[in-house]
């Protein structure tokens, strides 16, 4: 994966009003955030906890750099969706600064995705050689805290931090499992397009860490456990929020988000060594779910 971040650019618009601002009985007059009913729609959205149900698009891919001479190029990959659920709850609240923003959620998933590779060998075969489907179980759980900043009435713009944690039990051969911590720096801004529904655009940079597989052994195969690399991670959404009642709210959105892992040391295995090769992963998640309003 290339390291570049994309910038996102959220343009926010805000609706002023042509009137006198010494005339206080001005129907069009908008107010600051804490007192405008339209700018309580955002931060209603902010207050809630809910839960979702969601897909997510696995695209792992493998490479092989020739280490010991063994192959180069793609040596295998994992594609296709898997469903779950997540749960999540969020708050804006003033105990810090004013507009404190908190968000915890945990998702898991589980499927089987498309495994396009190779025989292990020796020799090994070439990449699609062997084409089959593996169980797949992802876990997250991430946290973050961040400040709310209103622009007038109609948007408010959140600078935040985040920590959290991935795992992905991958079925193939005996199983492995792969996982590591993160942490970020993201912006969530957010639009009032009409009563009652907010529009979220959400972007975050961050760094993987603590990144481990753990492989199971079996017959001919010798498990081992170690670190991988860690790299730069990237995250993009968008979501909308509809409250279509007093506390009822429903959700819908889509997230994109991306990281590497990097090779493994070497380790005994039989006569030779084994090793895990650098790797790329992208997932994909959409969502669809209620949410209940404080």
């Amino acid at each position: 994966m290339r390291n570049f971040f994309l910038p996102i650019i959220f343009v926010l618009f805000s609706v002023s009003a042509f009137a006198d601002p010494t005339d206080s009985s001005s129907s069009t007059r908008r107010r600051v955030f804490r007192g405008d009913a339209s700018s309580s729609d955002i931060k209603a959205s902010n207050n809630q906890f809910g839960f979702q149900s969601i897909s997510t698009n696995v695209n792992y891919t493998e490479t092989g750099n020739g280490l010991l001479g063994s192959a180069t190029g793609t040596l295998d990959t994992e594609t296709g969706p898997v469903s779950g659920r997540a749960y999540y709850f969020s708050e804006m609240v003033d105990v810090l600064f004013g507009n404190d923003y908190f968000k915890a959620s945990y998702d898991q998933s589980s499927g089987f995705t498309n495994y396009v590779g190779a025989t292990l060998g020796p020799p090994a075969g070439a990449y699609g050689s062997v084409v089959s489907t593996s169980g797949a179980i992802l876990t997250n759980y991430s946290f973050r805290y961040g400040k709310g900043f209103a622009n007038q009435s109609l948007s408010m713009i959140t600078p935040y931090i985040e920590f959290g944690s991935h795992k992905w039990e991958r079925g193939v051969n005996f199983g492995e499992t792969y996982s590591n911590t993160y942490y970020g720096y993201g912006l969530l801004g957010q639009y009032l397009l009409t009563n009652k529904l907010v529009l979220s655009l959400d972007a975050m940079y961050g760094h993987t860490t603590q990144s481990a597989i753990t492989v199971t052994s079996g017959p001919g195969l010798a498990g081992f456990s170690g670190a991988l690399g860690n790299s730069d991670m990237y995250k993009i959404g968008a979501s909308l929020d509809w409250a279509v009642a007093q506390r009822l709210h429903v959700t819908v959105g889509a997230d994109y988000t991306a990281f590497n892992y990097g090779i493994s040391a070497t380790f005994p295995s039989g006569a030779s060594v084994a090793w895990e090769p650098d790797s790329k992963t992208n997932y994909t998640t959409v969502r669809l779910g209620l949410g209940w309003g404080f």
